[in-house]
């Protein structure tokens, strides 16, 4: 049984996929859309850019939730120093898969707990590296026409019929993968009191 305090949780996003690994933990809690620029600014790395925007989507809701625990997540992924956007059309996402195939793909997802209380933010960027398959023309148009993934960043879904493009998968947390640490989320969450177990 879990148990609360008086501040209530808000995850600050849309994503049903992160929706979803949060209600992993049995805990209650509302969504609110945070409205933010996403742009990069010049010259900031991917993990830069991942804790800022974490911190920025946390703290873009405190407003409508001033007595809670806001938790504010980003994720960019990352090739050859370059990052990978949603591809959008077919021919870009086999563009992405080809240049993926036999290659590491490194996930940094920022997550940030802010307490709109107290104006404290714990903020974290943890890391996940993918290890591609060398994938043939025919392999990546198979996979593409099931699973159709062109708003996933890197063109693959691997909550989903992704795993098959994958030789290994190397990170701490297999969450962190889809959007939302929850092995850091749990230790941040008991910093501020609340006891998920």
């Amino acid at each position: 049984m879990a148990t609360n305090t008086s501040t209530q949780l808000v995850l600050g996003s849309t994503s049903p996929f992160r929706k979803e690994i949060l209600n992993k933990l049995g805990l209650p809690f509302d969504t609110a859309a945070p409205d933010i620029d996403e742009s990069p600014l010049e010259n900031e790395t991917p993990a830069q850019l991942v804790l800022r925007l974490a911190e920025q989507k946390a703290r873009a809701v405190s407003d409508t939730y001033p007595e809670h625990l806001i938790i504010g997540s980003d994720q960019v992924a990352v090739i050859d120093n370059k990052i990978l956007g949603k591809p959008h059309t077919h021919e870009r996402a086999v563009e992405q898969l080809t240049n993926a195939s036999g290659k590491t793909v490194r996930f940094y997802t920022g997550l940030c707990l802010y307490n709109s209380a107290t104006d404290v933010a714990q903020s974290e960027v943890v890391p996940f590296d993918i290890v591609f398959r060398e994938l043939n023309t025919s392999q990546i148009e198979n996979y593409l026409q099931k699973e159709k993934p062109y708003n996933c960043a890197g063109s693959f879904k691997s909550e989903a019929l992704g795993i098959t493009l994958f030789e290994k998968l190397l990170g701490d947390d297999p969450n962190a993968l889809i959007g939302l640490p929850l092995i850091r989320l749990i230790a941040m969450l008991e910093n501020q009191g609340m006891h998920v177990i």
